[in-house]
């Protein structure tokens, strides 16, 4: 890393995603904090529900299940092992991570592992805290109340105002984050929007899902919300590859550019709203279960534990979940791929 000043979009892609950067390390985004896929199978299993049904609407028993920021390879493997009970019985499944870092010894062979989207997606594609670790640029105002972008030095962190924004970063403001006066910052979503309508683009049929930290137009945080954590902890954004550099998604901005790209109308939900859909919910079982089956009863309450989590206000359960599915339905990819069959 060197100490040039530049903006925050260059330096976190190269703290994250360069040689030596954040996502590149062997432990993965677990060593450093926990998502739904790492709170609870429960999670797995809801996603494996909404392939099944994605499957359904499509009318066919082959469809693609794509896990777009896979980590390495958790959500997969769990959806997989939770799809013969969650009603997959005869469904061909081929189950593709997209994932810059290598592929982790031991994944199941079933994973077929993708440095870049596949061209064609016919089924499911799902995003779970992706779109967040998309770099963007960062703007503030000043005290003339001149949107400037913001520049942060690698070693250790410092950060300094830069030129005015302008061009379609000063348009993508205007429309989704206008300046809450002098000294509030925002976080510019373009490169979040390109790439999710990238994503959505691929689908030549079925259901795209992106699961994140979000906020809207009408809630943006004045003061921007780009953090760092490390080992489980917040810690101050220094992008130097020791931290994960993270800030909120604008996803209704995603949705739209998701709309333009596909056609695809979008449905803006919470995780809470989601997973109860999904049949994910925390309600304690009943109390006489303990006496006539207590195993079952103790297996029930830690279940119903971890969906409470899943699904908490002020927790996970205020996730931002966006569904978008194409216009257009081409069929099934016919390219050559390994389905497995449940």
């Amino acid at each position: 890393m060197t100490d040039e000043w530049r903006g925050w979009q260059e330096a976190a892609e190269a703290a994250l995603y360069g040689d030596g950067g954040f996502y590149r390390s062997p432990e993965g985004p677990a060593g450093h904090f926990r998502t739904s896929v790492h709170a609870s199978p429960l999670f797995a299993a809801a996603v494996a529900r909404l392939l099944v049904s994605t499957a359904r609407e499509l009318g066919t028993d082959r469809v693609d299940l794509v896990d777009l920021g896979a980590g390495r390879g958790e959500l997969l493997t769990g959806v997989l092992a939770a799809l013969p009970a969650e009603g997959g019985d005869g469904l061909a499944v081929r189950a593709r991570a997209v994932e810059l870092a290598d592929r982790p010894p031991g994944l199941d062979p079933r994973i077929e592992w993708c440095a870049r989207l596949p061209r064609h997606t016919y089924g499911l594609l799902f995003a779970n805290e992706w779109l967040d670790n998309v770099p963007v640029r960062v703007a503030e105002t000043d005290a003339d109340g001149v949107d400037r972008y913001v520049l942060v030095r690698a070693r250790d962190g410092a950060q300094r105002p830069g030129a005015p924004v302008g061009g379609a970063d000063a348009e993508w403001l205007r429309r989704w984050w206008p300046s809450a006066g002098p000294g509030s910052r925002a976080e510019i979503g373009r490169p979040r929007d390109a790439a999710w309508a990238r994503a959505v683009a691929t689908l030549t049929g079925g259901l795209a899902v992106a699961v994140d930290y979000a906020h809207s137009r009408g809630t943006r945080p004045p003061f921007g919300t780009l953090t760092g954590f490390r080992a489980g902890r917040e810690v101050r954004p220094v992008p130097d590859g020791s931290c994960d550099l993270t800030s909120h998604v604008a996803l209704d901005a995603c949705a739209a550019a998701g709309a333009a790209a596909a056609g695809a109308e979008p449905e803006l939900l919470t995780q809470r709203e989601a997973l109860h859909r999904l049949g994910v919910r925390g309600g304690r079982p009943p109390l006489a279960q303990a006496s006539a089956d207590p195993a079952g009863y103790v297996r029930a309450l830690a279940s119903a534990g971890e969906a409470a989590e899943l699904t908490a206000r002020g927790g996970l359960g205020d996730f931002g979940w966006l569904m978008q599915r194409p216009v257009r339905n081409g069929g099934p990819d016919p390219g050559p791929g390994a389905f497995t069959r449940y």
